[in-house]
């Protein structure tokens, strides 16, 4: 069974009043294992980000400029997705930004999530187990013992990734988790057995990461808000 774990960042709340998404992370899972393959892409919107939506990711305008178009990556996208079982918290939200970029991308205008993936919403899952508590991701982190103090901003992939540790435990599956792709068995043959040769030959992936000289506008963004507010809240620990 080949699952991707799928997370985005946005422009603000609403595809209905021209709302683009902005960040694309997704990381594979193939029986339940995750495989270290991913995809990552930053997309220029070509419109302003909501400053809302700034304070809960970080993603700036300007650190967007040069990113690639949805259209430029719609088709390496839905190769990627296409045919698996996608894990999304609150996928309404997700599905409906992505169904809306398809839209409105000549080359994929056609296709609807529903019609190339099978979804399975972790919020859902989590509410039916936890009726009448938190079941946000953070709250899930904390009730499964995940560390995930390095998460000061959301951030696309790495939600997906700490999704991806919540998924599996909470749904009763792998107990050590190993995003870094370590060996966890205890024996050269027992991480063999583990092993599945997956054919990705008729994938075209594009993965886009964030350059040095991206990295660094955004430190000096953050120094920034640091120096004008007196603390920068993203630099918590």
């Amino acid at each position: 069974m080949r699952q991707i774990v799928l997370d985005t960042e946005t422009t603000g709340i609403d595809p209905k009043e021209g709302h683009r998404i902005i960040e694309i992370g997704c990381v594979e899972l193939v029986d339940r294992k995750l495989t270290g393959n991913h995809f990552h892409v930053y997309l220029n919107p070509q419109r302003e980000i909501e400053q809302e939506a700034i304070d809960v990711h970080g993603i700036t305008n300007e650190f967007l400029q040069d990113k690639p178009q949805f259209e430029d990556v719609a088709q390496d996208f839905v190769e990627f997705i296409r045919g698996a079982q996608l894990v999304i918290h609150n996928a309404p939200f997700d599905v409906g930004f992505m169904d809306f970029e398809f839209a409105m991308t000549p080359s994929v205008t056609d296709i609807r999530t529903a019609q190339i993936c099978d979804v399975l919403d972790s919020l859902v899952l989590a509410r039916k187990m936890h009726p009448g508590q938190k079941n946000n991701l953070d709250a899930l982190c904390r009730r499964y013992g995940i560390d995930n103090g390095h998460r000061t901003l959301h951030g696309a992939l790495l939600d997906a990734e700490i999704l991806a540790d919540v998924y599996l435990i909470m749904t009763g599956g792998q107990k050590h988790l190993n995003l870094a792709g370590q060996q966890t068995g205890n024996s050269e043959s027992e991480r063999s057995s583990d092993r599945r040769p997956i054919d990705r030959s008729g994938l075209k992936l594009k993965v886009i990461s964030a350059s040095a000289d991206e990295l660094a506008r955004h430190e000096a963004r953050l120094d920034i808000v640091e120096k004008q507010s007196g603390t920068c809240v993203w630099r918590q620990s």
